[in-house]
């Protein structure tokens, strides 16, 4: 039996873009109705690592990293709970002097778009974190970065919208999306039938599928963030800590536990098909306990992983459709979007309701894939 549905605004997807476009449009008064194939924050946003970062990320991010640090400052007045945010700081480590000259250049680039950063040399830094390794050179320590609980932050957002009268289908898997030059019509697989002047496109990992459908290719892949968690250890780390160039990331939770990211695992583009794998977790941890030695001794007691949506670029599509007016994109984030997040909802609304935004994306706009598919 088919089901018909109408509404201002149709969603695909019901990750932490997706309910929190769907919480910044309903306070302002738009109806909306989001679908996702799962449930709200199951995939990528609720199983990944936590960071909620500024520094590292591409300068063309930062005025978008900025407007959603100020918003992840208000967690509980917005959607009633803090999700175990907490303000550790942001250690990223060198370990030589050509990672601390990577270090400085950063600095400069960051403070253009009014991120403070200090520059730590190496006998300053173990003074300081006295459970640091020996293969430190030095490091870079924005003050004003944190961590939160991935599990919390979607459905939280997802409840608040409710809250505000947004309408969630979960259990609900779009197949297809199309537009007749006045509105979309979203069909799913249980037979409803959506129907909307405007639809965006939060799919994540599916991003590029229902963009192929508006006529417009992205080279988006799935990538499957490679995590675990140990036994609860006395309190030692306050800091979220990365490492120039990767390899590992760790963080201490207030009850003890580190969470630690590092390398991929497996999967395939299905709900439940994603698995951690035992040789990237044993790599990064051994890069983990040269840097914190309190680690190499310690019970890890659980690994997962998820299925985020890549591009080759590293940066997100997000922004208007090239080729269909009302479709609006968010996806391939490329595994760093958990921190913009909050701010990607509020610039979808403001391009559903005001056409425009005041925070710069040109950068991610879908069309520079379109401009590369014509010079090849």
């Amino acid at each position: 039996m088919s089901e018909h549905l109408s509404a201002e605004v149709v969603i695909i997807g019901g990750g932490l873009m997706a309910c929190s476009a769907a919480l910044a449009l309903r306070r302002m008064n738009r109806s909306v109705l989001l679908l996702e194939q799962g449930w709200c924050g199951a995939q990528a946003s609720g199983v990944n690592y936590g960071g909620v970062r500024r520094q590292g990320r591409p300068p063309i991010q930062l005025p978008l990293a900025q407007r959603s640090h100020a918003i992840w400052q208000r967690l509980p007045e917005l959607i009633g709970s803090n999700c175990e945010y907490t303000i550790s700081g942001h250690l990223k480590l060198a370990r030589n002097e050509e990672e601390m000259a990577s270090l400085e250049d950063y600095r400069a680039q960051a403070e253009e778009f009014g991120l403070q950063l200090e520059l730590l040399g190496r006998a300053a830094l173990r003074q300081r974190y006295p459970w640091l390794g020996d293969k430190v050179a030095g490091g870079s320590l924005c003050a004003g970065d944190g961590h939160a609980n991935p599990r919390l932050v979607a459905a939280a957002f997802a409840l608040a919208a409710k809250r505000h009268g947004a309408i969630i289908h979960e259990g609900t898997t779009v197949e297809t999306a199309s537009f007749d030059g006045k509105q979309f019509t979203v069909r799913a697989s249980n037979g409803l039938e959506v129907t909307a002047k405007f639809l965006l496109n939060c799919a994540g990992a599916w991003g590029a599928a229902f963009a192929e459908q508006f006529g417009e290719h992205v080279p988006e892949y799935p990538i499957y963030p490679n995590m675990w968690v140990t036994e609860a250890m006395p309190k030692l780390v306050e800091p979220n800590v990365g490492i120039v160039g990767g390899g590992f990331y760790a963080r201490q939770v207030a009850r003890g536990n580190f969470v630690l990211g590092g390398g991929r695992g497996t999967g395939q583009l299905a709900i439940g098909s994603t698995r951690p794998t035992s040789a990237s977790m044993f790599a990064s941890m051994k890069m983990a306990y040269e840097f914190i030695p309190a680690l190499q001794n310690a019970l890890v007691i659980r690994s997962w992983t998820g299925v985020e949506g890549a591009l080759p670029d590293h940066q997100p599509v997000l922004g208007p459709s090239a080729t269909t007016p009302g479709l609006f994109h968010a996806f391939g984030f490329s595994g760093a979007g958990f921190q913009l997040a909050p701010a990607v909802g509020e610039v979808l609304a403001e391009l559903v309701v005001d056409q425009a935004t005041a925070t710069p994306i040109q950068a991610f706009s879908i069309a520079r894939f379109s401009a590369h598919n014509r010079g090849s």
